[in-house]
């Protein structure tokens, strides 16, 4: 029969006491719980009820639960970007520490992407993408919470119109002249398309906050408040490039490979099912999004989507 330490009974109580809580009551508690299991932790049934096909095409499962792995490990970046943005004395070995895992997780995203362009019989996806117009992935909010939490809003503003915003831009006002606005846009009439008329009404006063909430504490904004000497270190400078690389050029070109795989299978290329020009608004090329442009050179930005070789 095991024996409870004393000094263990000594830190529950002093744990329920710090809290104002009663130790006996919580340790009566304990009698009553059932023991935990692996199913009831990982909420495994719940998880495995969330995917709901739309159509009788069996590939369609593949699509739907490929999405929501993504959505999880959006999920696992957001939650250590918000470690790194929200601590207090934030030290070199801990910010290099979150990055590393950041980057673990995209380049995850980048290399499964191979599921969506092998993993799907195009003759399923071509019938059963039909169901999910106006809806796209475009409208991953986590995806657009991971942009605004890495990087200062000016480097998310359409290229078009970055000189004419700054710092005392009304947040609402460079909103409307996000990069990826262009994309759910009627160009003949300005209107904004269905796709992202309900994306905004889902998501827009969360964006609005986050935008604000991460203005200076972007992983940016933290990596510069990092010693100097630190900044320049080598290794923490190429590790900073190579998740700017990977979630800007390697992930977007995965996507738009598989994309370019399946709508293209049939001939003249399918609209995406929001609607977009898919082609121009995927590329990093045309869009020129890049978190850290002060870390790369003139020629690198200049070519920037144009030369995807670059590994680091």
């Amino acid at each position: 029969m095991h024996q409870i330490p004393p000094e263990l009974l000594q830190r529950v109580e002093e744990k329920f006491q710090a809290i104002g809580q009663n130790p006996n009551t919580h340790l009566e508690g304990l009698v009553w719980a059932k023991p935990i299991t692996y199913w009831d932790y990982i909420q495994t049934d719940a998880l495995l009820n969330l995917q709901i096909q739309r159509t009788t095409l069996p590939d369609e499962m593949v699509f739907i639960m490929y999405h929501q792995i993504n959505e999880l490990l959006f999920k696992m970046i957001l939650w250590e970007i918000q470690q790194v943005s929200d601590c207090k004395e934030l030290t070199t070995a801990l910010f290099a520490e979150k990055l590393a895992r950041i980057s673990r997780y995209f380049d995850m995203l980048s290399s499964s992407f191979t599921i969506m362009g092998d993993g799907m019989d195009a003759e399923q996806y071509l019938k059963f993408r039909n169901t999910l117009t106006p809806a796209s992935g475009f409208q991953s909010a986590q995806y657009r919470m991971i942009e605004f939490c890495s990087t200062d809003l000016i480097n998310l503003i359409d290229y078009r119109f970055r000189a004419t915003i700054d710092r005392n831009t009304p947040y609402e006002h460079a909103y409307d002249h996000l990069y990826w606005q262009a994309a759910g846009k009627n160009h003949a009439t300005g209107e904004k398309s269905t796709l992202i008329q309900l994306f905004e009404e889902r998501y827009k006063a969360e964006f609005l906050r986050t935008m604000e909430a991460y203005n200076e504490k972007n992983l940016w904004a933290r990596f510069r408040m990092l010693p100097a000497a630190d900044r320049e270190n080598p290794a923490l400078v190429d590790a900073m490039r190579h998740y700017d690389y990977t979630v800007n050029i390697s992930w977007v070109m995965a996507h738009y490979h598989a994309a370019q795989k399946y709508l293209e299978s049939k001939g003249p290329p399918a609209e995406a099912t929001g609607g977009s020009d898919w082609k121009k608004y995927m590329l990093p090329k045309y869009q020129r999004r890049i978190f850290f442009p002060e870390l790369w050179s003139k020629e690198e930005l200049e070519n920037w989507g144009v030369n995807v070789g670059w590994k680091g």
